[in-house]
């Protein structure tokens, strides 16, 4: 893989990871077109180091949040904060549990199955379609939306389901404000891409890589510095109920995507 590739690669990523279209399913179309031929191992771990650079960005965009929750647990005291941070780490467990027993097998799919790609992503536009049309609430989330919200994210390791996408849509399907799963969202990502990242290195699996490091940086830096972006765009556009758009788009690229496996 060249860098100027992973330049394109990150860029794909750090707007697609915060948009319901798929960032997973969009490096694996990208990867497809540019040609890259690098092996399973090697290719997830790029799209790893990849949503490491735009789990950083969600950091700089939520920090005034992240900060009141980290202030909020040394307080020791119920709060609104706690109980987000509690909510927080529930929804994480199905997630944890899919990537710890089910690695090898999550491996295999990011091999360039460009038509499992693109199913998956049908299947993303069909929740962003019915989860623009639902009636809004104020509701918060709750410990059992979170577990709920939290197997949504596990389904969206599969590449082609929009992790975005499918967290924000179940949230809103089971009555949550639209805003308020938004953030939860965003945030709900950053332990299990972090906990991947030092799993990874101990593990040795960020050094034994044939990828060129210089490649891996510029990946992220084009990763992060989009995600700042897009992150802050996302926000504004589920306040204003606008995800039919993108369900459209996913039903098309999937559509494509499915095409061109068959007949290129």
């Amino acid at each position: 893989m060249e860098i100027i590739d992973a330049l394109i690669l990150g860029a794909v990523q750090g707007l697609t990871e915060f948009l319901p279209v798929s960032s997973s399913g969009h490096l694996e179309l990208g990867k497809a077109i540019l040609g890259d031929n690098a092996l399973p191992s090697d290719s997830l771990l790029f799209t790893v180091v990849l949503h490491a650079a735009t789990a950083l960005s969600t950091v700089v965009v939520f920090r005034k949040d992240i900060w009141s929750i980290v202030q909020s647990l040394f307080r020791f005291k119920s709060s609104s904060e706690t109980n987000l941070a509690l909510n927080l780490a529930l929804s994480t467990l199905p997630a944890a549990f899919v990537g710890l027993f089910f690695e090898a097998e999550i491996s295999a799919l990011f091999d360039g199955k460009i038509l499992f790609v693109g199913a998956m992503l049908i299947i993303t536009g069909l929740l962003l379609f019915f989860a623009d049309r639902a009636k809004k609430t104020e509701k918060p989330v709750n410990a059992k939306n979170a577990i709920l919200i939290g197997c949504a994210q596990a389904i969206a390791i599969l590449p082609g389901i929009s992790r975005s996408g499918a967290t924000i849509a179940s949230g809103v399907l089971l009555g949550v404000d639209k805003s308020k799963v938004a953030r939860f969202s965003f945030l709900m990502v950053l332990p299990l891409i972090f906990g991947k990242i030092l799993k990874d290195l101990y593990d040795g699996a960020l050094t034994q890589s044939s990828i060129d490091p210089w490649t891996l940086f510029a990946g992220f830096v084009a990763a992060f510095l989009v995600g700042i972006l897009a992150c802050s765009w996302m926000i504004q556009l589920v306040k204003k109920s606008q995800l039919s758009f993108f369900a459209y788009y996913c039903g098309a690229i999937g559509l494509s995507a499915i095409l061109f496996s068959l007949f290129f």
